[in-house]
């Protein structure tokens, strides 16, 4: 009855007229927006803005002058540069003699890649899909053409192997230990409370302070350790001068920082596992290693891939550790990517800093989203 004594105006229905919405509702019906407005625009003013300004650096050339910055567009260049001339040796390493091993190496990882493609094709992947699988391949073959012309053929490799090997080798063996560490902690053992707090130690340290702490410790000469060295007989040995050793004791000492993470991860995963279900596989007979591989691995393993994906996008980003400990050396042997870059940036090279962030980014990406889709959503498929 209402509506019918309504004035009625040009654009308007009955409907818009029984409903007028007063600035309470409508504030309330746009409140998420509200809300969420200061953080998008905190991202925008924090993080979108200087991505874009690293962009510019990253095609530029770039010289300090007395009025400020002077930009040159170069486009490409500085992404060229690390693939060819002088900086080519420094990010993939000395590639221009391949040995027979590498060559087969490479050959057939060149193979397996083809294959895979292959399979997934006509397995009926999708347009969308296979782009994604191409992209993997082709950075699988590319990493397995540098192994083979670097390590495989008597070569140093460069910074960017050098990180993928602490990505891989050093997540590998902090996700073993670090499990291996939850799983007897969540047996019923005399002391585990106290060990659950030692083993959490080394995580609420600084990388910096685990940096001074480990160079101190692996001192030859002066460190609590030298008498270890002394009996095994490497009192004139320099771990810093070589190259592997070096590497190594990089990872030991990333390791005892990040492994506290990941047993405090799975052991949360562990103590989540039903046991009614392992007493009841132990009364029918079953052994450890069968329990933990058919009951207790199902139970935890989305928990147990997603911290070897968070651990891996960290990895990638480690620069504290060898830049203290070695400071890159011997050589360029234990610079990473983000060393590689942060040494450019301090020789005032911004441009060919950026770019080697950008190199990072792109194989950060790849290397964990394929990680993602053909492992992480592989075991939970076959979890579900």
């Amino acid at each position: 009855m209402a509506v019918a004594n309504e004035t009625y105006q040009p654009g308007t229905t009955p409907a818009g007229l029984a409903f007028r919405e007063s600035w309470a509702e409508w504030f309330d019906r746009h409140s998420r927006t509200f809300f969420i407005a200061p953080a998008v625009t905190l991202i925008l003013i924090f993080a979108i803005f200087p991505t874009f300004y690293s962009i510019v650096f990253a095609l530029s050339r770039v010289r300090f002058s007395a009025t400020g910055l002077r930009f040159r567009f170069v486009w490409f260049d500085n992404f060229l540069a690390q693939f060819s001339g002088n900086e080519q040796t420094h990010f993939l390493g000395r590639t221009t003699e391949i040995g027979i091993f590498g060559a087969i190496f490479a050959l057939a990882c060149l193979i397996a890649a083809l294959w895979w493609l292959y399979k997934s094709y006509r397995n009926g992947a999708t347009w969308v899909g296979m782009t994604g699988r191409v992209i993997s391949a082709a950075m699988f073959v590319f990493v397995a053409f540098l192994l083979g012309a670097t390590l495989l053929s008597g070569n140093p490799w460069g910074t960017l192997l050098t990180t993928l090997f602490y990505v891989i080798v050093g997540c590998t063996l902090q996700f073993i230990i670090g499990t291996a560490l939850a799983f007897l902690c969540s047996q019923p053992i005399a002391g585990k409370s106290f060990f659950r707090v030692l083993f959490f130690i080394p995580l609420m340290i600084t990388p910096l302070g685990v940096g001074y702490a480990f160079k101190m410790v692996l001192d030859i000469t002066k460190g609590p350790l030298q008498p270890l060295w002394d009996y095994v007989g490497l009192q004139n040995w320099a771990w810093s001068t070589d190259a592997w050793a070096a590497r190594w004791f990089v990872i030991l000492g990333d390791s005892w920082q990040w492994i506290p993470f990941i047993f405090i991860v799975m052991l949360a995963a562990l103590e989540t596992v039903p046991k009614d279900h392992v007493e009841a596989a132990q009364v029918d007979g079953a052994s450890s290693i069968q329990i933990f591989r058919e009951i207790t691995w199902p139970q935890i393993v989305p928990v147990a891939v997603t911290v070897i994906l968070i651990r891996m996008i960290e990895a990638f980003k480690i620069v504290d550790l060898p830049n203290i400990m070695t400071s890159g050396g011997p050589g360029i042997a234990t610079e990473s990517m983000t060393l590689h870059s942060y040494f450019l940036w301090r020789a005032n090279d911004m441009g060919s800093s950026a770019a080697v962030a950008y190199l990072l980014l792109i194989l950060t990406v790849v290397v964990c989203a394929s990680f993602f889709n053909y492992v992480v959503l592989g075991q939970l498929r076959k979890v579900k």
